[in-house]
């Protein structure tokens, strides 16, 4: 079964990518949030069905069609014992301040989140580098 959740008329288009982030305030009275509310906070999707309904968003102030999207892989560093292509991990933050580091932005950086639960899809072969001394493997993860 696909995930659904609304989308506005501009943004529902197949193809179209975001990062989902969460209710506003003026979500909580929405009859509509059950359906809208479903996705994974900080987690990336891509629409791949836009359906011919529409409703009413506060949040947009304007009219939202109902889409279905699937969760898009992205690229994260895991401990290299982890690195198993189809293994649940759980993935935060690294307190690391070496910002020369080449894979920073996927271990550390503000784009990795907190702490979530991801699925290995696939993993690079080769040892991801760390300026830390961590051994890690680079993979693809939704």
């Amino acid at each position: 079964m696909p995930e659904i959740t609304l989308l506005s008329v501009a943004e529902a288009r197949e193809g179209f990518g975001f990062v989902y982030q969460g209710g506003a305030p003026v979500c909580r009275t929405c009859p509509y949030r059950h359906a809208c509310l479903t996705l994974e906070v900080g987690r990336r999707y891509e629409v791949t069905k836009v359906r011919p309904v529409t409703h009413p968003c506060a949040l947009q102030e304007t009219d939202a069609n109902v889409v279905e999207v699937k969760p898009v892989p992205r690229a994260l560093v895991v401990d290299s014992r982890s690195a198993v292509v189809g293994s649940q991990v759980e993935v935060g933050r690294y307190p690391c301040r070496r910002l020369d580091c080449p894979n920073w932005s996927i271990c550390a950086g503000p784009s990795v989140p907190a702490k979530q639960r991801f699925r290995i899809d696939s993993i690079v072969e080769e040892p991801a580098e760390c300026r830390i001394g961590r051994t890690l493997k680079r993979v693809d993860a939704v």
